[in-house]
C-alpha cells in the first residue's frame, strides 16, 4: 500500500514536467478547434445570374474553416451539396448572431438578403461541389476538393 502511494506521489510530481513538454501540445488547448488551425475562406455569393465564387476551394482534411454565404436578395436561391456536407463536421452556423449547431445539413436557402457564416472541419478527402439546384451553368456550381 505504501509503495502504491509513493508511486502515485512520484507521478503527481512529474505532471508539471509533462505539461511543459512542447511536443505534446502542438495543437494548443483546443486541438482541431484552436485558432492556429483556423482558416477563413473567400465568401460564396448568391445572386441571380452571378458566379458563386471566383475560384474552386481547396481544403485540407483536419483544418477548421469559416466561410460566409451571402445572398443579395435578387432572387430566392439555395445551395445544395449533400455529399460535401457529409464530408465535413459542422461546428456551427451563425445567422444574425444566432448560433446553430446541427448534426447534419443537406442544403441552405435564402428567401431574402442576408449572411450566414458556417464553421466546419474538413474530414473526408475527395471532390465535391455546392450548387444552385435546378441550374445548369458552371458559374452556379462551386467545386470543392478536400486533400
Amino acid at each position: 500500500m505504501l509503495r502504491t502511494l509513493l508511486l502515485g506521489c512520484a507521478l503527481l510530481a512529474a505532471l508539471p514536467a509533462l505539461a511543459d513538454d512542447d511536443d505534446d501540445n502542438r495543437f494548443g488547448l483546443a486541438g482541431l478547434l484552436s485558432a492556429g488551425n483556423k482558416e477563413d475562406l473567400p465568401p460564396i455569393t448568391l445572386s441571380a445570374g452571378m458566379p458563386l465564387a471566383d475560384a474552386p476551394l481547396e481544403l485540407q482534411s483536419g483544418t477548421y474553416y469559416e466561410i460566409e454565404i451571402e445572398a443579395d436578395g435578387s432572387q430566392e436561391l439555395a445551395l445544395v451539396g449533400p455529399e460535401f456536407f457529409r464530408a465535413i463536421w459542422i461546428d456551427e452556423i451563425v445567422i444574425e448572431g444566432l448560433e446553430i449547431r446541427p448534426l447534419g445539413l443537406d442544403s441552405v436557402e435564402f428567401d431574402e438578403a442576408g449572411t450566414m457564416e458556417v464553421g466546419f472541419i474538413a474530414i473526408k478527402p475527395g471532390s465535391y461541389h455546392l450548387m444552385v439546384p435546378g441550374s445548369t451553368g458552371e458559374t452556379q456550381r462551386l467545386e470543392i476538393s478536400i486533400r
